[in-house]
């Protein structure tokens, strides 16, 4: 078994380099892996393709991903809540790029990329902009608009053929671990977080608690260790 522990953020995300896609964990800010995003933003790294459930609030000193729109490393957004106005000022300045995803269908295009599908068909979003190839994903000289997606009709409904998401990387928080990467979420927290650990090609995990090989009940582990790749051990979040 492969002891999955290291030495610190820094060296868990060293091979995460400019352009690389990124899928984080959260839903709001419950379970969020702000020490991940905090250690990503200490390094020279821009152009990023980040999906996530929302983008923060766009307050001052915000840490997680509203840390990340704040500091312009975000080249395109893929997410359902995008609600943030230093987002939007860059995006209707043309500067960032952004895919609405609804909420259902972004939860299981991450759930498609980590079962090997190879994409599937919702009856949300049929009939609007964002199936229709109307939604303008980038405002200014460069404008662009989402592409019209396949639809079919099932037994007289309208259904969007929808992609799969195979992210370069997963940011992920979890509140239980062991060193071979078994995880534990918390309550709420167990959002979004296993859905983008299966989803990328390499998950970096940050726990609260890493236990002793073991200690983990086998019905008790929420995601197993052979989709982590990274693990690191951070303070709890004072409540």
């Amino acid at each position: 078994m492969i002891d999955k522990i290291r030495d610190g953020a820094a060296a868990a995300l060293e091979t995460v380099l400019s352009g690389a896609s990124i899928v984080i964990g959260g839903f709001g800010r419950t379970g969020v892996p702000v020490d991940l995003i905090d250690a990503l933003c200490e390094r020279d790294v821009g152009e990023l393709h980040i999906i996530a459930n929302n983008g923060g609030q766009g307050l001052p000193g915000e840490r997680g991903i509203g840390r990340l729109l704040a500091e312009n490393r975000v080249k395109k957004f893929s997410c359902s809540f995008p609600v943030n106005p230093a987002f939007f000022r860059r995006y209707f300045a043309g500067e960032v790029e952004i895919e609405l995803v609804p909420q259902g269908t972004l939860a299981e295009r991450l759930r498609a990329g980590g079962s090997g599908l190879g994409g599937f068909y919702t009856p949300t979003a049929a009939g609007t902009i964002l199936a229709d190839g109307g939604f303008v994903m980038r405002h200014g000289a460069s404008e662009k608009t989402l592409p019209a997606k396949e639809q079919r009709v099932i037994d007289g409904r309208t259904y969007v053929l929808e992609s799969p998401l195979r992210p370069d990387f997963a940011l992920v928080k979890a509140d239980r671990a062991d060193r071979y990467g078994n995880l534990r979420f918390r309550l709420g927290a167990r959002n979004f977080n296993p859905l983008a650990a299966m989803a990328a090609r390499t998950t970096v995990v940050q726990a609260d608690h890493v236990e002793r090989t073991g200690s983990l009940p086998p019905d008790d582990i929420h995601l197993p260790g052979p989709f982590v790749d990274h693990l690191v051990r951070t303070e709890p979040e004072a409540a």
